[in-house]
């Protein structure tokens, strides 16, 4: 089903566009320059999600983080997100590394997605 675009959505898209790394809630809030409430932006989130647009990153802070999809199938909705995430304890970047992992299962387990996160200090902080 087509989805209709909002100006909502197109800030929020283009907000993601233009960062370095992976944004929570808050992080977009403080870019927006339109008053868009908490529920819609967790809903504009949460749908570019299920889009394949963007992956959902959860952090050791309990806090989801979203970073654009940028190697994902989104006419197939399949995504590559099988890599470790690196998130700054002095700036709280989040970011994506480049590299893909192959995480070895106990035989008859299958995985479908992974999510690792390592927390440090990033190069400009360290």
């Amino acid at each position: 089903m087509k989805r209709r675009k909002t100006a909502s959505q197109e800030e929020i898209l283009s907000i993601l566009k233009d960062s370095n790394s992976a944004l929570n809630h808050e992080m977009l809030q403080g870019k927006l320059s339109s008053k868009i409430d908490r529920a819609t932006i967790y809903r504009v989130l949460n749908r570019f999600s299920e889009d394949g647009l963007v992956h959902k990153i959860i952090g050791d802070d309990g806090k989801q983080y979203f970073a654009l999809c940028l190697n994902c199938d989104k006419e197939k909705k399949q995504h590559t997100h099988n890599h470790f995430h690196f998130k700054c304890l002095t700036c709280g970047k989040v970011e994506c590394l480049k590299n893909e992992i192959d995480v070895s299962l106990p035989k008859g387990y299958t995985s479908e997605t992974f999510n690792g996160l390592i927390s440090g200090y990033c190069s400009e902080c360290s």
